[in-house]
């Protein structure tokens, strides 16, 4: 019969520790919200190596008294509540008293504090929770504390580090929201020895915004603001214009905390109905302001998620601000524009330069890449391009290496490629084995003995439905195939291939995506394995990545959409084993198919249905089927004619 011990109070802390902090990000963010907390109105953070070696956070605060310095770092030991009254109306960051005792226990601790009037301070050091070292110490008002050697004592806990880029990009990521929700302290942020931003703390949202998102994300953002009797919203809204390809930008605050929340997610998303393609999404910087006793903090340990009294009034008070705003933009001045109204000196110091982003790629500001793709010559050279020259030129050689005689002689005759206008380029099916697209022809009159002779020669295309469905007799029975299912799960099963070979395009210009700290971040980390599928990732500042190759069957527009999707699927499964990489498969796959609702030539319609009759394709890789069968005894008996 097992026995019930009490643990050791040391393995006690341990587990209390990993409830608190689990990354260095979770070390800095409690350590920063101790500092907002002291009354600070400047704060410095520094990092090295992803702050599993280096953290420090200085600041202007309060300080602690030198009686109180050791009783600090106790479990529960909190000059920020008093009793349980007190957690009905939390007005501060923090409040369990676990912040300082949960990182001690994890790491080694120099603490540096005077208080504000003191005439000395004093210094502190712990290891794995012990005092080693308390003395007095000559120091500025204030509270400096640094964190070396995290989670040197739980070996255990190190093997789920993420690399010190991947790291030090979630640390920039809580960094960057925290200044966001303070616009009113000024926080440096340094990273390896170098200034990654910096907010100047006067008070004004705007400068907020955009020394630390940058000019791009600033200038597609409208003031939104909302009231009632108990709830208040203000900030900023994206115009529908300037939608992203996922929520990273999507910033919300209530009573000055961080928030995660689908509740305030839905809100804000709900007023762009109808306003967005699908897929892109708005950006946002709202604070919501309400009682205290009206929300309740205290319902996840890093105190990042909250509850309220009242959904609905939250709800409406975010859906209203920014429903409100939409229908003012348009009026939308651009004078009146973010950037147009603050002081000189945030735009002389923006870290956001768009002369050094272009730095970045080797060339000057006044220079202008031609548009387009390009495309390699036979004789080696480089062909500049536009888009329907591409296309043309590419099924010209289709014609020419699967049309009869008489067509590599004549220009195309009616099945080939028409470039529709107003609408996207229709997908090309290419003359290679790799991707198991190779086009078919039905025209009767082709010798038998020809390139052209037609794999199945008993169905016959018809046209499409909807530009949805393609329609083929085939049998004695009409079929109705779903082209984009039937293309998707074509592309899905050549992803998995083991002879796979991705067909990649060079960009000419290459494309920017800020994605996000920790999606750019995460890209970066898996750039070999996007390689493998055609992508070219490069670094492009802490927030976005530039890519310069992109698979042929995706189109420059959905880039960034695409890449969020992937960031979705590498959070959630990761890409270790094949099952999990067929999550990755499908969305390169779907993104990639032909879009339904756009109209297809007769050469793509014959592909596709060529490779479902022959059996290759049953169902799309989500398990939809792609074909839909009407015999002609149901015809008939639909008719009455049996």
């Amino acid at each position: 019969m097992p026995k019930i011990f009490e643990l050791d109070q040391h393995v006690a802390d341990l587990i209390a520790a990993g409830e608190v902090v689990s990354r260095p990000a979770s070390a800095v963010k409690e350590l920063l919200e101790n500092s907002i907390d002291s009354g600070a109105s400047i704060i410095t953070v520094e990092i090295s190596s992803g702050g599993m070696t280096y953290i420090r956070v200085t600041d202007n605060g309060c300080g602690i008294a030198p009686e109180d310095a050791q009783t600090a770092f106790l479990r529960h030991a909190t000059s920020k509540l008093r009793d349980a009254q007190g957690l009905e109306s939390i007005g501060t960051l923090g409040f369990r008293g676990e912040a300082l005792a949960a990182i001690a226990a994890v790491s080694r601790i120099e603490l540096l504090t005077r208080a504000q009037g003191a005439d000395e301070g004093i210094s502190l050091t712990l290891e794995a929770g012990e005092v080693v070292d308390m003395s007095p110490a000559g120091c500025p008002e204030g509270t400096t504390i640094i964190v070396r050697d995290l989670f040197f004592n739980t070996p255990a806990r190190l093997k789920f580090m993420k690399s010190d880029r991947a790291e030090g990009s979630s640390i920039s990521s809580v960094v960057l929201k925290t200044a966001l929700s303070r616009p009113d302290v000024s926080i440096r942020f340094i990273k390896d020895g170098k200034t990654e931003y910096h907010t100047p703390g006067d008070s004004r949202v705007d400068s907020c915004i955009y020394s630390l998102l940058g000019r791009e994300i600033e200038a597609g953002f409208i003031s939104a603001e909302s009231s009632d009797e108990t709830v208040s919203v203000e900030g900023f809204v994206s115009l529908p214009e300037s939608a992203r390809g996922n929520r990273s930008y999507q910033f919300f605050f209530v009573n000055g905390r961080v928030v995660r929340s689908l509740l305030l997610q839905s809100a804000l998303e709900q007023a762009y109905k109808n306003r967005l393609q699908t897929g892109r999404f708005p950006s946002c910087v709202l604070y919501i302001t309400t009682k205290a006793n009206n929300v309740d903090v205290n319902v996840h340990p890093a105190k990042t998620e909250v509850k309220f009294i009242s959904d609905k009034q939250i709800f409406d008070g975010v859906y209203y601000a920014a429903l409100g705003a939409l229908e003012k933009s348009q009026n939308f001045n651009p004078s009146e524009s973010i950037e147009h109204n603050l002081p000189k000196e945030i735009l002389r110091t923006s870290t956001f330069n768009s002369n050094e982003n272009n730095a970045n790629f080797g060339t000057s500001s006044s220079y202008k890449a031609p548009s387009g793709r390009g495309s390699a010559g036979k004789g080696g050279g480089f062909k500049v391009m536009q888009a329907d020259e591409f296309r043309n030129s590419h099924i010209s050689e289709y014609t020419r290496s699967f049309g009869s005689k008489d067509n590599q002689t004549k220009s195309p005759g009616p099945h080939s490629y028409t470039e529709p206008s107003n609408k996207q380029s229709s997908y090309q099916p290419k003359v290679d084995s790799r991707n198991s697209l190779s086009p078919v022809s039905s025209n009767k009159n082709t010798p038998a003995n020809s390139a052209t002779t037609p794999i199945h020669d008993t169905f016959r295309v018809i046209g499409e439905a909807l530009n949805v469905y393609i329609i083929v007799e085939h049998k004695g029975s009409v079929w109705f195939i779903d082209k984009h299912a039937a293309h998707e799960r074509l592309h899905f099963d050549a992803l998995k291939s083991t002879s796979y070979d991705p067909m990649s395009e060079s960009l000419l210009t290459p494309v920017v995506c800020r994605i996000g700290h920790e999606d750019a971040s995460l890209l970066l980390e898996q750039a070999d394995f996007l390689e493998t599928l055609g992508f070219s990732v490069e670094s492009f500042g802490e927030d976005a990545v530039a890519i310069r190759h992109i698979p042929s069957e995706i189109d420059i527009s959905d880039t960034e959409s695409v890449l969020s999707d992937l960031c979705l699927q590498l959070k959630q499964s990761g890409i270790a084993e094949p099952a999990q990489r067929d999550s990755i498969f499908k969305v390169i796959a779907c993104k990639a198919a032909i879009k339904a609702g756009r109209s297809s030539d007769i050469n793509e319609l014959e592909s596709l249905a060529s490779n479902v009759i022959s059996g290759d394709v049953s169902q799309c890789p989500h398990g939809r089927p792609v074909i839909f069968e009407m015999t002609k005894a149901t015809l008939d008996k639909g008719f009455g004619r049996i």
